[in-house]
């Protein structure tokens, strides 16, 4: 095999997924700046950041805020004292209609009085514009309908696994 058949070869295998690549660190900051906005409960720069579609779905802006309010202040009358997590790193980038989508494994960790619970979940993030800018839904516990109704091209080869139930850990 010449070493022209085999340059082909190569550019027929890497040409198709130069159109998915994207920049993952990016990516990583967006999320970590909706992460780091939901812990110090800016709602505001959360709901910018959130799906469009969702914020949507949930009654606008005032009403999801009101809706994120209302949940808060339930975990913390169950005793949660204080929130934090981290998102994971990107996994591949899927192809959805116009649209591009990326799921990221995140961790919760939610501070009680006598220790905290730790879960894992995850966050589609979806991008309009080829990448440049990023919004987000936690997608851990979503229903499939919801999904496909708030993302009618969804590739269903993008899997999201299911959420890990809350472990407890004594402080």
């Amino acid at each position: 095999m010449s070493f022209f058949n085999k340059l082909y070869g190569i550019l027929l295998f890497i040409i198709p997924f130069a159109g998915v690549a994207q920049d993952t660190a990016l990516l990583k900051r967006q999320a970590d700046r909706l992460a780091r906005a939901t812990f110090k409960g800016d709602y505001k720069t959360v709901i910018d950041l959130t799906y469009p579609k969702l914020v949507e779905l949930s009654g606008g802006r005032e009403a999801m805020q009101k809706l994120m309010i209302e949940r808060i202040d339930g975990l913390k009358k169950q005793g949660v004292m204080q929130f934090n997590g981290s998102i994971g790193s990107p996994g591949p980038f899927y192809n959805a209609g116009t649209q591009i989508h990326c799921l990221l494994p995140e961790t919760i960790t939610l501070q009680m009085f006598n220790g905290h619970y730790v879960t894992q979940s995850y966050l589609l993030a979806i991008s309009d514009d080829k990448g440049k800018s990023w919004t987000f839904m936690d997608v851990g516990n979503m229903p499939g309908e919801v999904l496909h109704k708030l993302l009618p091209d969804y590739n269903d080869e993008l899997v999201i696994p299911s959420s890990g139930k809350p472990m407890f850990f004594a402080d």
